[in-house]
């Protein structure tokens, strides 16, 4: 195996926002792109990542491979690639080799550690409410949340999406109209579908802004929230959020 990048960003901002959620996961390296799909350790949130073959420069893998790794590690070695570097990943001695080509070159090993956890299967989901937005503005409605709650609302009706919170003393209301930007479609003759969410979660996942210009969220009433970042012919990056459902 040796795979070669170009552009460190994707690999090194993708572990940072994962190694947020998850701690030790599982990688997976196929002839056409390298996969993790992890649970985090209160099993609330779950994360599917693909980082795209056609995103490297060099790109060799004979056979499927399977690394258990830290990835607060990783990321801390990441963090050492400038933005120009070209960054290699091998394996040699059961330890990946992570190797920093610049000015000068950086060559670091990170051991592959057993994990005994069961191969996560990603749930078949489907949902009543899609929306399609800029990243960013996902991220300022949810930094507006966060100044009054620790959970938030989001409601889904024709060519509107609102997002609440509500404190002890405030509250905080969002409204997103839809426009040439903005999509929002709603099914199953609700007129109008609600759920509730942990902003502490979200705060981690909307991170996903650093690899794509556009999210789409999808949600039913009472239901797990899925928010998916793409990058053409580079990478995509999901979560899946269990709801807050609260008794009345």
């Amino acid at each position: 195996m040796k795979l070669t990048l170009a552009e460190p960003k994707y690999l090194k901002e993708s572990i940072s926002i994962i190694s947020e959620l998850v701690n030790e996961a599982q990688i997976r390296i196929t002839p056409n792109s390298i996969e993790l799909v992890a649970m985090d350790p209160a099993n609330v949130a779950m994360v599917i990542f693909k980082l795209l073959s056609s995103c490297f420069v060099e790109y060799k893998v004979e056979k499927d491979l399977e690394i258990g790794v830290n990835l607060s590690n990783l990321k801390q070695i990441l963090r050492r690639a400038g933005p120009s570097d070209m960054l290699t990943l091998e394996m040699a001695d059961n330890k990946l080799m992570i190797q920093l080509k610049g000015t000068s070159i950086r060559t670091f090993s990170l051991p592959i550690i057993e994990l005994d956890e069961k191969e996560q299967k990603v749930p078949e989901l489907s949902f009543n409410a899609s929306i399609k937005l800029p990243s960013s503005l996902l991220n300022e409605t949810i930094a507006d949340a966060d100044v009054v709650g620790e959970s938030v609302a989001f409601l889904a009706e024709p060519k509107m999406f609102s997002v609440k919170a509500e404190g002890d003393l405030s509250d905080a209301n969002i409204e997103i109209k839809e426009d040439e930007g903005i999509k929002i479609s709603i099914s199953g003759g609700d007129k109008e579908i609600k759920s509730k969410y942990s902003i502490e979660y979200l705060k981690k996942m909307i991170n996903g802004h650093k690899l794509a210009d556009e999210v789409s969220v999808y949600f039913s009433k009472d239901y797990p929230l899925k928010l998916e970042y793409n990058s053409i012919d580079r990478l995509s990056l999901s979560f899946i959020l269990a709801p807050r459902v609260e008794n009345e």
